[in-house]
């Protein structure tokens, strides 16, 4: 099985997960700053490299109607500079209430404030990555694309 990279992208972050060998089950990586577009795109090319990562999920802020809002077509014109600088595929997930259950995982844990903010993005990944590799299994249904 192949090594995916899971990405939460944000305005503001990028939460970061890495699946295991066996695309079995996805571990947080780590969180990404974003500084500008070209610094941004290096930074995720450098993960993919040093991790030989095969494919990169994306989740996708689907609307709650199911449709393509604003922030998922910002998060889909990031997908296309992003293929332009690595050469593996590029899938998306829905990452509908991906937050929210992030938010309750980390109160589970008894994060504080503080904590939680450090930590959201990383565990959104984490559920991107995990609701991709179960979709990949049959599991849960596909996301639309624009062409959708």
């Amino acid at each position: 099985m192949a090594i995916l990279l899971g990405l939460d992208v944000g305005d503001t972050r990028i939460g970061v997960a890495l699946s295991d060998e066996l695309g079995v089950a996805a571990h947080p990586l780590c969180t990404l700053t974003r500084k500008n577009r070209k610094v941004d795109l290096i930074a995720i090319s450098d993960l993919v490299s040093i991790h030989k990562v095969e494919c990169v999920v994306i989740g996708l802020p689907i609307s709650l109607d199911g449709s393509i809002g604003t922030q998922a077509e910002k998060v889909q014109k990031f997908a296309k500079r992003l293929e332009h600088v690595i050469d593996i595929p590029i899938e998306f997930q829905d990452e509908r209430f991906t937050t929210a259950e992030a938010e309750e995982i980390l109160h589970e844990l008894n994060k504080d404030a503080k904590a939680q903010k450090e930590l959201i993005d990383e565990v959104s990944a984490v559920i991107i990555l995990d609701d991709y590799l179960n979709r990949d299994q049959g599991i849960n249904s596909t996301v639309p694309t624009e062409d959708s």
